[in-house]
């Protein structure tokens, strides 16, 4: 008998199937507990990270064996258009937006979410958005003056309200 053969026989209390996870699923969800909240990460982009190549439908399978509410942010798993893959109807679907909202995941009109704004990118400096952080208030609830000595992104002097360089 072959291996392949052996696998096709495998009986019904299998160790996926018995709660145990096998060394695959429990690869699958050590790198879906790592997704940071607010962003997203697509199917095969798990499965690469998991060592299972372009075998993305196992990254499905292992998320739907997960043993308990809380075990790893399976809501943050999107498919490779940036939508969510669970069909309508029981309300899983409508979890995973609701959840992916509440962390700050911005949806289109379509449906879907843009990727290059709230993908994951395992070994990037930082975990959290790349939106620049809101200026701090001073005591009298105002932002802090800003200098109008050179511009940010050269030593020319910033223009004036209208375009003219100050005096």
């Amino acid at each position: 008998m072959t291996v392949r053969q052996a696998r096709k026989r495998r009986p019904a209390g299998t160790r996926e199937q018995a709660g145990e996870p096998s060394g695959r699923w429990a690869r699958v969800w050590a790198v879906v507990r790592r997704i940071p909240r607010g962003r997203v990460a697509t199917y095969g982009q798990i499965a690469a990270l998991a060592g299972l190549g372009r075998q993305a439908r196992q990254v499905g399978y292992a998320l739907h064996a997960l043993p308990g509410e809380g075990f790893a942010p399976w809501h943050r798993v999107v498919n490779a258009r940036g939508a969510i893959s669970l069909p309508p109807g029981d309300g899983a679907d409508v979890t995973q937006r609701l959840r992916l909202e509440r962390e700050g995941v911005r949806f289109d009109a379509r449906g879907r979410i843009d990727l290059e704004c709230h993908g994951w990118r395992p070994g990037a400096r930082t975990a959290g958005r790349s939106v620049r952080p809101a200026p701090r208030l001073t005591s009298a609830g105002s932002s802090p003056p800003r200098p109008a000595s050179a511009s940010p992104r050269s030593g020319a002097p910033r223009a004036g309200a209208r375009g003219r360089p100050p005096r």
